[in-house]
């Protein structure tokens, strides 16, 4: 099947996509398209456990729609935006699909490097930092977070299952909002960030 416009080839391509899957055809991240679905600018279906599904002819639209070199902008009418800054899939994850539910806008980015690409890219209201990260740790992203902000312009609230409780001060004296360390439960983090950031 050949191109028209920026449309990807349907051959062997399923009737109906996962999140990744989409994701590919499209040519985005995933994050873009948990996005793109929530303010409705592509249609999504959700399975009985809660997974989104997309149907190709809906993409295919869409792609007919936005036409070539399209900027990929969303409308910034959604809740608010909550960056999670953190190398767990798993946790991750768990911390999004909560806060999604609750009505929050997320982001999310897998170390300190993609969490400064995109703090340049979209400024959140705040931002959930895990301390314990490889490379660049989340001390040495926080510092990073205000040399671009200001101290305090984006509230951060430090996480850690390593970290003992004594660094609760440490994370206040460097300017953190809040801080949760041992024994880490990630409700306590969609609590505090509920708490810090309503919907």
């Amino acid at each position: 099947m050949a191109y028209q416009g920026n449309r990807r080839p349907t051959v062997g391509q399923p009737e109906w996509m996962t999140l990744g899957q989409a994701a590919k055809y499209l040519g985005v991240a995933q994050s873009t398209m948990r996005k793109w679905s929530d303010v409705g600018r592509i249609s999504a279906f959700y399975t009985p456990g809660g997974h989104r599904r997309y149907r190709r002819a809906d993409l295919d639209q869409f792609l007919d729609n936005s036409g070539p070199g399209a900027p990929a902008q969303v409308s910034s009418d959604t809740g608010p935006l909550v960056l999670i800054v953190d190398d767990d899939d798993r946790l991750r994850e768990y911390v999004r699909v909560n806060l999604e539910a609750e009505g929050y806008t997320v982001r999310e980015a897998a170390n300190a490097e993609d969490g400064l690409t995109a703090l340049g890219e979209e400024s959140p209201d705040l931002i959930l930092l895990d301390v314990m990260m490889p490379q660049v740790d989340g001390w040495e992203m926080l510092r990073r977070i205000q040399e671009h902000t200001g101290v305090g312009a984006i509230p951060v609230i430090m996480f850690s299952a390593k970290v003992d409780e004594r660094s609760a001060a440490d994370a206040a004296s460097r300017g953190a909002q809040g801080f949760i360390g041992k024994p880490f439960d990630p409700r306590s983090l969609i609590e505090q960030t509920k708490q810090l950031l309503p919907v």
